[in-house]
């Protein structure tokens, strides 16, 4: 059975439609002093329970409804759990750089443990060593298979793809290896917590060329903004920009629709409110990749295959749903 929390629903329904099941009925109520009340509306003993909510826009809203629903199903005798989250934005705390400080990734994976989540699955993990905090199975989807299909089928000559910053360097090699593209290397540095980060430096060639900049995910867009500067200043043509998640901040997609960037693709992870009607946007669903992770999952086969290459089944969902 299939259900979801109140930022889930929407992503879940488009799995629930794929895979031919319903959405099962679950209500959230808040009360006016900010608590959280989760119940579940139909008879779930016994039954592979798959619920669904990212942590994104409302993170710590969204984190206690998880931790309320495990518990709620838990409760109501489900013979597994897995909490599927989309997007997983507490990975961003995944060490200890300066002191007091808490390691909140860690802290977040011991609660859903705690709370009778029996296995995880996410996609693009900011630091894919997040999967170590766990005891519990952690199922890590990726974007790349539908994002360069989707780049692909947008013949985009002379191209090459741009990674902000040397840490997200290694994925952005796998997006080129896919395309058989090129890649160049921002040279970032951040100078605290306030979401402002400054490109000093690109490495690789750009002059005369389409770039697509891949990274995982942007709140301020600040960094994409920067990047797609100096990859003007350096002679670049076209550009846009590929994201695992849109977390962006409306005063972030001001800046995006005001920098030189032509267009922002995005998965649908996180329904963010602030794209909505602006053109420079664009959403395509991983719906479908999860939908498969989930049949699978209940049919005890291997998820591996789907980390690398999407399905005939998987692109035409996707690019179905990207025509309407």
């Amino acid at each position: 059975m299939i259900f979801a929390g109140s930022s889930g629903k929407g992503f879940a329904q488009r799995v629930c439609d794929y895979i031919g099941v319903p959405l099962g009925k679950s209500q959230v109520i808040k009360f006016s002093e900010g608590n959280t009340m989760v119940r579940i509306l139909e008879p779930i003993r016994n039954k592979e329970v798959f619920f669904f909510q990212p942590i994104g826009m409302n993170p710590n809203d969204e984190f206690v409804e998880i931790l309320f629903f495990m518990d709620a199903f838990k409760r109501a005798s489900a013979q597994s759990v897995t909490a599927i989250i989309p997007y997983f934005s507490y990975a961003k705390g995944d060490k200890k750089d300066e002191p007091r400080v808490s390691i909140r990734a860690r802290v977040c994976a011991e609660c859903l443990e705690l709370a009778g989540a029996d296995r995880v699955v996410t996609m693009d993990l900011h630091s894919a060593q997040v999967q170590g905090f766990f005891k519990k199975p952690v199922d890590h989807l990726y974007a790349m298979p539908i994002l360069t299909e989707y780049v692909r089928s947008l013949a985009i000559d002379n191209a090459v793809i741009v990674s902000p910053d040397s840490g997200y360097a290694k994925q952005a090699r796998k997006f080129a290896s896919h395309l058989g593209l090129p890649v160049a290397i921002g040279d970032k540095t951040r100078y605290g917590h306030d979401e402002k980060a400054e490109v000093l430096d690109v490495v690789g060639e750009v002059k005369d060329k389409n770039c697509v900049i891949v990274d995982d995910f942007t709140i301020s867009g600040g960094t994409l903004v920067s990047l797609a500067v100096e990859l003007k200043r350096r002679g670049a043509e076209r550009i846009i920009a590929c994201l695992s998640h849109n977390i962006i901040s409306e005063e972030g997609v001001k800046k995006l629709e005001a920098s030189p960037i032509d267009t922002i693709i995005s998965t649908d992870t996180v329904e963010n409110p602030h794209i909505a009607g602006h053109k420079k946007f664009k959403t395509i669903t991983v719906a479908p990749l999860f939908a498969e992770a989930v049949m699978r999952t209940h049919d005890r086969e291997s998820l591996s295959p789907l980390f690398e290459q999407a399905s005939e089944r998987i692109l035409k969902s996707v690019f179905e749903y990207d025509k309407e």
